[in-house]
């Protein structure tokens, strides 16, 4: 396909690297937590995350952002880390948010923006255009008014995405989205996701959820410390390092839509 042809269906370039990391180290109190990690990412990619609990999972992401000291290279769409921050969505965990303030869910979503309006400047036309879309793409619009306090945790978690969709970032970083959900919640942020990666966004997200991940990544990279292997679900899930990290003991549930997963790790 031509570059005119691609730009006329609006159809992501599969060979842009949308995050490259090479060799990350990152100790915390002492302890190595990433290390020699590798993994690139690219546009209209959906990677999921896995690991044991302190595996590293959440650190990486922050490392990401430069929110934790790490040595190594850090490259977002070809850039360094600090030059490409504006192009990184990121979706904490629910409860690493202050819910009690009294903030509507328009002005957290517009603290999404911060990062390209800079904390002393007053948000213009273009900011508040990109919060009504972000608010709407979750379906949030009869809400935006509404105390954050006052949301159910689904509502929330919609929040928290749109906060990162503000941006119209190339990467989004997910951290657990769908923990505590219900499922229609669920299956929103799951269609979301999907409709991002088809327009050439670049999704890495950690999770727990072994049966959406093998239904909905194009990758699962699987991590311990560093990535011990990066690969189609099938490929991930019947290999030696995952049964060496989980144990004999994880069973999927059935999977007909991945014919012979679950029969691996049955």
């Amino acid at each position: 396909m031509t570059a005119r042809a691609r730009d006329a269906v609006d159809l992501p370039d599969r060979d842009v690297e949308a995050l490259l990391v090479k060799g990350l180290e990152v100790e915390l109190a002492g302890r190595p937590v990433l290390r020699g990690l590798d993994l690139s990412i690219k546009a209209g990619e959906q990677v999921g995350l896995l690991g044991p609990n302190g595996a590293g999972k959440t650190t990486l992401l922050r490392s990401i952002l430069g929110l934790v000291r790490s040595r190594g290279s850090v490259r977002i769409a070809g850039v360094s880390r600090a030059a490409g921050r504006q192009r990184i969505g990121y979706v904490p965990q629910r409860h690493e948010f202050s819910w009690d303030f009294p903030i509507t869910v328009e002005a957290v979503v517009m603290t999404g923006r911060v990062a390209r309006i800079g904390w002393w400047r007053r948000p213009g036309e273009p900011d508040y255009r990109a919060v009504r879309a972000a608010v709407h793409r979750v379906g949030l619009d009869d809400l935006r008014a509404r105390p954050v306090g006052e949301l159910s945790g689904g509502q929330r978690q919609r929040v928290l995405v749109a906060r990162a969709l503000a941006l119209n970032p190339e990467l989004l970083l997910l951290d657990e989205p769908f923990t505590g959900l219900d499922v229609p919640t669920q299956e929103l942020l799951t269609d979301l996701f999907r409709q991002l990666a088809a327009e050439g966004k670049a999704l890495l997200m950690t999770t727990h959820d072994l049966y959406s991940a093998a239904l909905e990544c194009s990758r699962i990279a699987l991590l311990d410390g560093k990535i011990l292997i990066d690969a189609p679900p099938r490929e991930v899930l019947s290999s030696e390092h995952w049964r060496r990290v989980f144990g004999s003991r994880v069973v999927l549930p059935e999977l007909p839509d991945v014919p012979g997963l679950a029969e691996v790790l049955r």
